[in-house]
């Protein structure tokens, strides 16, 4: 194996320094940890030659880029999140890529209008709910979580965390900001306890009998059948593909930018490209018990035990344009409060 692996915190990223101008490689700044990325790479190297070199950090990167402005090495930016994705274009720090490859393979509410971001992995924003205390078909929308009935049965996490925030933007965009604060209100009223945690706390939340229904992203549940420790946990809980009978469930990304400065260009690109084959499509995927971005390639695995997701086609921009009025929404009511 090739590649390097520059730093695993964002502490470490200024005494790591990628060299600007290697031919024959791709530097790539991560918030995915390497493990995730590492058999993806791996075969990007067998395949092209290509070597790849990472640096991976939790926070920063963005603020890095800017910077070292035209001259940082980084050529791609892979990160989870629209909202983080985003924040990329909104700094000037991406440029668009034009390739047949990626708009082929990558549909056009997964991609950003002008290929400043492609989607790579979807995770589905699912509801959660007790096997013992709440009855199958019982919830099937994220409507009905602002219904009465569920009164002090709600665990969240914080209203503000990006996940729910992006969850939110969706119910703007479909419903309008009105509609979305009300709604907004209902399900704190609903709220066993405070927001806290993450997504898996709420699922230990469940099993622990504090509350009966929860959202979370797939991927997490995912996680946790796969951890020996975790698994008597999350089996406790049922999986709600919410809206799925109708407009879809909410799916939030990770994906990947070409920086603006991008010294390996055309490497870059070809990795970018590589990543959205049904090849590296279900090696990513299966990575984290995520679904492939590609529609072309169907999930595997534990995801495709699941079941068939039906994806809200909303695109991931409107979302993102969303986010700013989502954020004072949940300030606005108090989400996190008491």
């Amino acid at each position: 194996m090739r590649m390097k692996l520059a730093a695993t915190a964002a502490m470490a990223l200024a005494a790591m320094p990628l060299s600007a101008s290697a031919e024959g490689e791709v530097n790539i700044y991560s918030y995915r940890q390497a493990y995730l990325l590492e058999p993806l790479l791996n075969a990007f190297e067998k395949e092209t030659g290509i070597e790849t070199n990472v640096v991976f950090a939790k926070q920063g990167l963005a603020e890095r880029l800017e910077r070292e402005g035209r001259n940082s090495p980084a050529d791609v930016v892979m990160t989870v999140d629209i909202s983080r994705i985003n924040e990329l274009v909104e700094r000037d720090l991406v440029q668009g890529v034009d390739s047949d490859v990626l708009n082929s393979n990558i549909p056009d509410n997964l991609r950003h209008p002008e290929g400043k971001w492609f989607a790579l992995t979807t995770r589905g924003r699912l509801i959660f709910t007790s096997k013992e205390r709440v009855e199958e078909g019982e919830i099937t929308t994220y409507e009905e979580l602002a219904d009465d009935k569920w009164n002090d049965r709600i665990c969240t996490r914080s209203g503000k965390h990006p996940y729910n925030i992006a969850l939110f933007s969706s119910l703007i965009a479909h419903h309008g900001e009105e509609w979305t604060e009300q709604w907004l209100q209902d399900v704190k009223d609903n709220l066993a306890r405070k927001p806290q945690g993450g997504d898996r706390d709420q699922i230990k939340a469940i099993a622990e009998g504090v509350c009966d229904i929860s959202i979370g992203n797939s991927y997490y549940y995912g996680n946790m059948l796969q951890d020996e420790n975790q698994r008597p946990i999350a089996e406790q809980v049922r999986l709600v593909f919410p809206n799925a009978d109708g407009r879809g469930t909410h799916v939030n990304i990770s994906g990947i930018s070409l920086t603006k400065s991008a010294p390996n260009k055309d490497n870059a690109v070809k990795l970018m490209e590589f990543l959205s084959s049904p090849e590296a499509q279900r090696i990513y995927a299966e990575a984290n018990t995520e679904y492939p971005a590609n529609p072309e390639v169907k999930p595997s695995g534990l995801v495709a035990e699941w079941g068939e997701i039906n994806p809200d086609q909303l695109s991931l921009q409107t979302i993102a344009d969303n986010r700013e009025a989502a954020v004072k929404l949940v300030d606005r009511v108090d989400y996190d409060g008491e």
